[in-house]
């Protein structure tokens, strides 16, 4: 039986991308939207059974306000965070905030119909090694702890970072070479080597990653430094 459902997320190419391979699976989407700032008067107002709420910073502070605001003014609506590997932190303040379940943004989309259901049913809806890595944390916390979007970004040379941010705007391979001044044939293998640096295998899945990593923003704000060689 489908799941009425909204999905949030900062990133509107990713809500829209997840929204539309749910409805081919028989779900009833009601919406699809960004930023997640705006998610809490939108689910209140539409009352969907389950709200998919992503984001790429669960530890940051206030991020799951809208989280709180679902669950005062519509406590049956069950909310989903789909989120990157996330820290014990993020995890604590997803489940805080009155969230239902927490879910890699990399799950496989069965994954994430699983946790839909099982946060319908009123279950709490996490895989068990998300809480063991969480436990395994916090009782041998790391002296300085990776940031994910930061480890990615120091695996791409500053030309593989502009063609991250090109292939996250949409561009195909001809776009790519005639905005950097390349070839078609070397702007695709700068597309594959991203791919395989990210572990990924197509250039939307290269798109959520940097997304819900940070490594978006972040390799934004590298574009934009003084005189990174190629």
């Amino acid at each position: 039986m489908g799941v009425r459902l909204m999905v949030v997320d900062d990133h509107r190419l990713l809500a829209e991308a997840l929204a539309s391979a749910l409805k081919l699976r028989g779900h009833r989407v009601l919406a699809a939207a960004a930023p997640t700032a705006g998610a809490a008067e939108l689910v209140v107002s539409r009352a969907p059974e389950v709200c998919l709420f992503g984001t790429a910073v669960p530890a940051e502070p206030g991020v799951f306000d809208p989280i709180m605001r679902i669950g005062r003014e519509r406590p049956q609506v069950a909310v989903v965070v789909l989120g990157p590997v996330p820290s014990p932190r993020g995890i604590a303040a997803a489940f805080a905030a009155g969230a239902a379940g927490y879910v890699r943004h990399d799950e496989r989309i069965e994954g994430v119909e699983r946790a839909m259901a099982k946060a319908r049913a009123g279950e709490a809806a996490i895989a068990p090694q998300l809480l063991r890595g969480a436990f395994a944390e916090l009782l041998h916390p790391a002296v300085q702890p990776d940031d994910e979007g930061q480890r990615l970004l120091r695996m791409l040379t500053p030309r593989e970072v502009e063609v991250l941010l090109r292939v996250a705007e949409g561009e195909d391979t001809r776009l790519i070479a005639a905005g950097m001044g390349i070839a078609s044939s070397t702007a695709r293998t700068h597309v594959q080597r991203v791919l395989m640096k990210l572990g990924v295998g197509s250039r939307l899945e290269a798109a959520a990653l940097a997304a819900r990593t940070g490594l978006l923003d972040r390799a934004a704000g590298a574009a934009k430094g003084p005189g990174r060689p190629a």
